[in-house]
């Protein structure tokens, strides 16, 4: 819950273009290399537009790029990634420092695994209506160039700490093996899910480009976008659960 508290509520609102943003980047950064991790920054634009109600301006934000000592990208390889921004009038505890704990997590107990690159993505909320979103998944993937070839599979962890089922979903109208394969792992370990589809998050960008693509969370919770999504809306339980599931696919879908 530390990492809940540090950027909910200590750092708060964290719109992509804006300082709060740098300060959580800067963070997550040094959260990384602690734990033995390469951090590249890719800096990308953002334009102006409305904020959930809030005008914001133009400007870059960065997506920090996590791999571990030896990572080779001729060698197949996964992708979590969690977004690190806020709408302009949230603190953003469940969305989503949530996903970013997790993601920190994942960082200590996979050790380095050189094929799980984590990803903390800018520029995920929206700045009008549209495809005016997930700017910085949409840089990572245009970016890919031959690397895409060996990526196997991508999970955003968005909204991850409400609730004690967790939702599992796919965008319409593309595969949903990796979606139904998280269904399957987390009934081996007795965590309850619900299965469906939606396409607001980071994990679009990766499937309209054809990869493999799910989402972990989304769990409906009153303060959604509001000034009362504060870290006492996370339930530790609920991140342990999420944690659990994909420490336990990493593991196996890097073994096989």
């Amino acid at each position: 819950m530390r990492t809940v508290r540090h950027l909910a509520g200590e750092i708060g609102p964290r719109l992509a273009t804006g300082p709060a943003f740098r300060e959580a980047a800067a963070y997550v950064e040094e959260r990384f290399t602690a734990q033995g991790y390469a951090v590249r920054r890719q800096s990308f634009r953002v334009p102006a537009g409305d904020s959930w109600g809030v005008p914001a301006g133009a400007g870059r934000s960065a997506n920090l790029v996590a791999t571990g000592p030896g990572f080779d990208p001729t060698a197949p390889y996964v992708v979590v990634g969690a977004h690190l921004d806020t709408v302009a009038v949230a603190p953003g505890a469940e969305d989503n420092a949530s996903g970013v704990a997790v993601l920190l997590e994942l960082a200590r107990v996979l050790d380095g695994h050189p094929q799980a690159v984590l990803v903390a993505f800018g520029g995920e909320e929206p700045r009008g209506p549209g495809d005016l979103h997930h700017f910085g998944s949409k840089a990572y993937v245009a970016r890919l160039g031959e690397e895409g070839i060996n990526l196997r599979a991508m999970v955003a962890l968005d909204r991850v700490g409400v609730g004690s089922i967790v939702p599992l979903s796919s965008v319409a109208g593309t595969p949903a093996a990796l979606r139904d394969r998280l269904a399957a792992v987390a009934d081996e370990i007795d965590v309850p899910t619900v299965v469906e589809h939606d396409s607001a998050s980071d994990h679009e960008s990766f499937a309209d480009a054809g990869f493999l693509a799910a989402r972990v969370g989304s769990t409906p919770y009153a303060g959604y976008h509001s000034a009362q999504d504060v870290p006492a809306v996370v339930e530790r339980a609920q991140l342990g659960r999420v944690g659990r599931l994909l420490t336990t696919w990493i593991r196996g879908a890097l073994r096989s």
